[in-house]
């Protein structure tokens, strides 16, 4: 197999476009990951190319790649996705049932569906009906009273002999519920920074709708339980994780089990620390609630979802491996980039960033083959920019070096299953946006002109100085078709002339 890259003579400058071929590259590395092809790059020649006039040289090389003994085999849910409990918060809960956020999971299965992040610990089961249902006046929840019901039962299902729910909801309620998102998230982000988290309240019905999407996408979902629930002696309080196993037992919800989120970072959210120790205690705890309820029994149980492994982290972990390595089926741990308060756009092309990660994988492996080895490492949670992501940047394509790092490093090095978050929230590191679009938004015109152009949907007036109706206006420049999104694309003969051999 060959894949051929196309790189300029001179060093990039700091606001130079990214090499051409790494959208593909970066395609042509998911296909290997999912075929378990081998990752050992035999002959790299330059090849001579014909330079246009007024162009800049560059230098060809191809790559032969040997795909006959495979490095590693990935699991076939090796990436997989999480949802944060903030859509309960912000109301994007009762759109799951969105039949194109399900079409868009459903392109992305196998694969896990963690439900877990930041407000993990603050979440509360209640086996009540949804409380939209009783209050009224304008807004979304008003229009969901209306429709809610209807919507489940009159729209077609993409599969009908699971029972799949699936909605085109109103314009009027996405509308309304744009707004509602929007004042939510101006909550969200000031808890994110304040480290003051509001409770949420998880009702019977909001569990059947996530089930619900995870099912009918294809997705095995992974439930993150309230570990921040204390008893006096610092022991777990299970109560709500109980009457929530009982409910998803009774509707025979196929779910696999974790236990908080970040452990390390209880002191500071809620003012009460808990050991590798205690937490190991817990795990086993919550290993025996569910082994009598008979669909559980055999459930996989997740943990210990520690942050970037610090010394502290570390520590707990090591405790954690002692008392419940063997309860858990695979070991998880998060990692984060960049924080997203203080990025820059040339922060995501650091190669200290990516050798971040690396590091961080040997000392996790350290721990878990002392006290189980061959135990599966799962990363959970994984964003490029932490505090929720920075808007034009996390959300776009500069991310997406990153991103393909981390998916060949892992896969490299032996994780088992790499979770991203996420598929759909609130900030700026989701896969979807609000209006089910997927991300990142844009892509440098000559990844549109390779993947988008059937053909260019813009005539070429539009880039020499005349609107469609040919009256004058200023040609769009290079650094718009570099932003513009998929609307702004060129065709080949154009090409050459607008990229300045960039």
């Amino acid at each position: 197999m060959r894949v051929l890259c196309a790189f300029p003579e001179a060093m990039p400058s700091s606001n130079s476009r990214p090499p051409s071929c790494l959208a593909p590259v970066a395609l042509f590395l998911a296909l290997l990951l999912h075929l378990s092809l081998s990752s050992q790059a035999g002959d790299r020649r330059p090849l001579p190319v014909d330079r246009a006039p007024g162009l800049k040289e560059k230098t060809l090389i191809l790559l032969d790649v040997s795909t006959k003994n495979p490095v590693r085999t990935v699991n076939e849910n090796f990436l997989s996705l999480q949802l944060d409990p903030s859509i309960i918060h912000d109301g994007w809960l009762d759109f799951l049932s969105s039949k194109r956020l399900v079409t868009l999971a459903r392109g992305l299965s196998p694969a896990f569906l963690r439900f877990g992040g930041k407000r993990t610990d603050f979440l509360q089961f209640q086996n009540l009906r949804n409380p939209a249902k009783s209050r009224g006046g304008p807004g979304p929840d008003y229009y969901l009273k209306n429709y809610e019901d209807d919507i489940v039962r009159s729209d077609v299902a993409l599969d009908k002999q699971k029972g799949c729910k699936i909605a085109q909801h109103p314009d009027v309620m996405l509308e309304l519920q744009r707004e509602k998102a929007a004042q939510m998230h101006l909550v969200l982000l000031k808890e994110q920074f304040s480290n003051t988290y509001s409770n949420l309240i998880l009702t019977a019905r909001s569990l059947d709708k996530l089930y619900n999407f995870a099912d009918c996408s294809g997705l095995h979902l992974i439930f993150a339980l309230n570990a921040l629930r204390r008893n006096p002696n610092n022991s777990w309080n299970s109560s709500s994780a109980l009457s929530l196993l009982k409910y998803s037992a009774s509707k025979k919800y196929n779910i696999s089990w974790e236990l908080g989120n970040e452990p390390n970072n209880y002191r500071t959210m809620h003012g009460r620390a808990v050991n590798g120790s205690q937490l190991g205690k817990d795990y086993i705890q919550l290993k025996s609630l569910l082994q009598p309820i008979r669909i559980y029994s055999r459930a996989s149980l997740y943990g210990p979802n520690i942050g970037r492994p610090r010394k502290n982290v570390i520590a707990l972990l090591d405790g954690f491996m002692k008392v419940a390595g063997s309860t858990v089926d695979a070991v998880t741990w998060q990692h984060c980039y960049i924080d997203g308060r203080v990025v820059k756009v040339m922060d995501f092309l650091k190669t200290r960033l990516l050798d971040t990660l690396s590091d961080q994988i040997r000392k996790i492996q350290k721990v878990v083959n002392t006290y189980t080895p061959g135990k599966k490492i799962w990363l959970e949670g994984v964003v490029t920019t932490s505090a929720g992501g920075t808007n034009n940047l996390s959300d776009s394509y500069a991310a997406g070096f990153l991103w393909l790092n981390t998916l060949g490093m892992l896969a490299n090095q032996g994780i088992d299953v790499v979770i991203r978050h996420s598929f759909f929230d609130h900030g700026y590191n989701h896969l979807v946006d609000q209006n089910f679009n997927p991300l990142p938004p844009q892509l440098c015109p000559r990844v549109h002109y390779t993947f988008y152009h059937q053909p260019a949907p813009i005539k070429k007036e539009n880039q020499t100085g005349r609107d469609p109706q040919g009256q004058a206006r200023a040609p769009v420049s290079t650094a718009a078709l570099w932003t513009g999104g998929p609307e702004v694309q060129v065709s080949a003969a154009e090409w050459p002339a607008l990229s300045d051999g960039g």
